[in-house]
């Protein structure tokens, strides 16, 4: 798969891929916010693109456009500008996208990094074809001030596969019609059951183990490794073309 970033001529791109540090995350007791894997592999899945000035933006409540005041720092003009109204605060990103025809491009907030005041909204772009820029958007969730600060990220891409998504065979079944992960699934719960209730006693297995580390190791609760599992997650950089 080929992903381009055609930036329009006198503009510029800040673009990384995601890392994998948050400032919540780090600071929790020994940063144990990293044992979840799931959270911890979502950060880096995509990349990011950053504000390259920093400004502060506080809605009124109100509908209209100016009831969104962007104010941007000294000297500098800010990225983002009051265009849709109803408490919208819209980012211009300076480029068009392009990739293969069958692949789209997810373009949301910053992954697991939460906001107070302003959520990130989500949209789908066809940039197998599409000559039109896109905007990435935030909603104030309540009247206040917020601030973006220069090299912060402001959006997140990830590229998705259009056919994977349209071919999906979707059906539930009850756990009980398959014998061998209904027999796993009972033994973790009651592994998770005598995990929980020695985690207290600081002389117990569980004190010193601190966490159940099976999926982390990617095992079953039999200890069998799983096929293709990562704890790691290396996206390459935008780099100049030619």
């Amino acid at each position: 798969m080929k992903l381009t970033a055609y930036v329009i001529d006198g503009h510029t791109l800040d673009i990384r891929p995601a890392p994998r540090e948050r400032d919540w995350m780090e600071r929790t007791d020994q940063r144990y916010a990293y044992r979840c894997l799931p959270l911890d592999m979502a950060n880096v899945h995509g990349w990011e693109l950053l504000c390259q000035t920093g400004f502060s933006a506080e809605w009124s409540g109100g509908d209209a456009l100016d009831d969104v005041k962007v104010t941007p720092d000294p000297g500098t003009s800010a990225p983002a500008v009051s265009h849709f109204g109803y408490g919208v605060l819209t980012f211009h990103v300076p480029c068009l996208f392009r990739s293969d025809a069958a692949v789209e491009l997810m373009v949301t907030g910053p992954i697991n990094r939460p906001r107070d005041g302003i959520a990130a909204l989500t949209g789908v772009v066809e940039t197998g074809w599409s000559p039109y820029p896109f905007t990435m958007n935030w909603k104030f969730t309540r009247p206040g001030k917020v601030r973006f600060e220069a090299g912060e990220p402001f959006c997140h891409l990830l590229p998705l596969h259009r056919p994977l998504l349209e071919d999906v065979s979707a059906e539930w079944r009850p756990l009980s019609e398959a014998p061998d992960l209904h027999s796993q699934y009972h033994a973790w719960t009651h592994s998770r059951g005598h995990f929980l209730q020695e985690l207290p006693d600081p002389e117990s297995e569980a004190a010193r183990e601190q966490w159940q580390r099976g999926y982390f190791r990617g095992v079953d609760v039999r200890g069998c490794p799983a096929e293709g599992h990562r704890v790691k997650l290396r996206l390459p950089k935008f780099t100049r073309a030619g």
